[in-house]
């Protein structure tokens, strides 16, 4: 039985894929806005329901790490190691997938770039994924905020770590537009996260549901 489930699952998987491949294959021949259900549906030779049961928004077929993209700050911070700073956490999460050239940080290549680029529809949906992401953060930096924190703080936290967060996804959509190779978009992208770490550890300290009530140079001052 357990065997059955499983192949199930994987021929689930499988379709899933399938029907993702052909979908991005033929909006960036055509265009987002171009491309129809149907005709996903029939390069990947399924029904147009069974497309949308696994994607009920056309714009998920195009950015299917959707997922993985919004819960990956959060996840960063919740499943950090023992007795590491939330900061750190984020910062070494972020510098494994800039060396992967996952695409949940910004490396899809120049076609795929360009579409969604090219896309008013999936670039306002990008925008409500990074806000998703955002907000996810501001959760889990509540969820191991201090006590004496203010309220606020989680959420303010989280609000410039992901100005930060955006600013290098956008940075690197942008070389990659620019004909700039993953290699090189990393090898430039190495000491601009390290620069925006530096800005972040100074504006919130290690701990940011903290610093933002109790900062040293703010009571300093």
């Amino acid at each position: 039985m357990t065997t059955e489930i499983g192949l199930r699952e994987s021929k689930k998987q499988e379709t899933r894929q399938l029907i993702s491949d052909c979908a991005t294959r033929l909006f960036i021949e055509h265009g987002f806005e171009q491309t129809t259900i149907a005709e996903i549906a029939a390069a990947a030779r399924v029904a147009k329901k069974t497309v949308t049961n696994y994607f009920p928004r056309k714009e998920d077929l195009a950015l299917d790490h959707h997922e993985a993209f919004t819960q990956g700050l959060a996840q960063a911070v919740a499943e950090r190691e023992p007795g590491e700073e939330p900061l750190t956490a984020l910062g070494r999460t972020f510098r494994a997938a800039l060396l992967e050239h996952s695409p949940v940080v910004g490396f899809t290549g120049p076609a795929f770039a360009r579409m969604v680029t090219d896309s008013p529809t999936l670039s306002a949906r990008l925008r409500e994924l990074h806000d998703q992401r955002e907000e996810a953060l501001a959760a889990a930096l509540t969820a191991v905020a201090p006590d004496p924190a203010p309220a606020i703080a989680p959420r303010a936290a989280a609000a410039l770590i992901a100005a930060a967060d955006r600013l290098l996804f956008r940075r690197i959509q942008e070389l990659t537009l620019a004909g700039r190779s993953d290699d090189e978009i990393e090898a430039a992208l190495i000491p601009e996260a390290d620069h925006l770490r530096t800005l972040l550890a100074a504006a919130l300290g290690n701990h940011p549901t903290a610093a933002l009530g109790n900062h040293p140079t703010a009571a300093a001052s």
